[in-house]
């Protein structure tokens, strides 16, 4: 038979397991981590703002188009 240990003690390991882990991530993330510099971060986000407002409405354009083609093939067919 195995050694059974109590509820409390069980929970205080888990505890202890997420508090280590926790602070070895903050330790990695300070230590090992290359950030970016804040303007490159903000000179990306401009340009996949761009790029995406573009995408969008290229989106939207071909969207109209083919609506329209479908409108007037189905109003072909119905008359």
């Amino acid at each position: 038979m195995g050694v059974r240990i109590s509820p409390p003690v069980q929970i205080s390991n888990i505890m202890n397991k997420i508090i280590q882990y926790i602070s070895e991530s903050i330790t990695e993330l300070k230590t090992n981590v290359t950030w970016t510099k804040w303007s490159e971060i903000q000179k990306y986000t401009v340009i996949v703002a761009l790029f995406s407002t573009i995408f969008a409405l290229a989106t939207f354009g071909v969207d109209t188009a083919f609506e329209k083609i479908v409108k007037n093939i189905y109003s072909l067919l119905k008359s």
